[in-house]
């Protein structure tokens, strides 16, 4: 991972090194402080704790990551079955978790007037993904499970989770059933 600064609303590809920029013959590094995060994240989200972990290359090509790969713990992630329990309407409702695994960040692309430019600043930059269960019926579940999940990681230290700097994304999965 890259030993870069990450801080919001540096100038674009001012905090990058020779991981993020995908120099040959750079080796990955894992972060130790990311991996302690990252458990501390999966206990306090009642997850089970892998004894053994191990990172991949998922591959894929984007001009946000010139590595045309990504970091990630694909087969064996760091915490596995969890849950959070969350209150809507009076009433708690046990929302799943799937798994928390670390990965790469990638760099971020803006688009405007025809042309596209890429922020470095942020690629290779520790994360922690964490996917629930298919357990969410509507919005106010969604709601009170993203704000649950978000105090749970800010208590822990995890992170700040402020959503208007990207310290907390969230992606929103449809799952379809008959």
């Amino acid at each position: 991972f890259s030993p870069s600064p990450a801080h919001f609303g540096a100038e674009p590809n001012s905090n990058t090194n020779v991981i993020d920029l995908a120099y040959p013959g750079v080796l990955p590094v894992v972060n130790r402080r990311a991996v302690d995060w990252a458990m501390r994240a999966s206990m306090a989200l009642n997850m089970d704790i892998a004894t053994n972990s191990k990172f991949d290359r998922k591959n894929y090509f984007y001009p946000d990551n010139p590595k045309a790969y990504q970091i990630s713990q694909f087969d064996q992630p760091i915490g596995e079955n969890g849950y959070i329990d969350i209150e809507v309407d009076g009433e708690t409702k046990r929302i799943g978790i799937t798994r928390l695994h670390m990965e790469e960040d990638a760099g971020k692309s803006t688009h405007k007037d025809g042309y596209s430019l890429v922020d470095l600043n942020r690629q290779s930059t520790p994360l922690i993904e964490i996917v629930s269960e298919p357990d969410i019926r509507s919005p106010k579940e969604a709601y009170a499970y993203l704000e649950k999940l978000r105090s749970i990681i800010q208590y822990t230290g995890v992170s700040d989770c402020k959503m208007e700097e990207g310290s907390l994304r969230c992606d929103a999965n449809i799952s379809l059933r008959p």
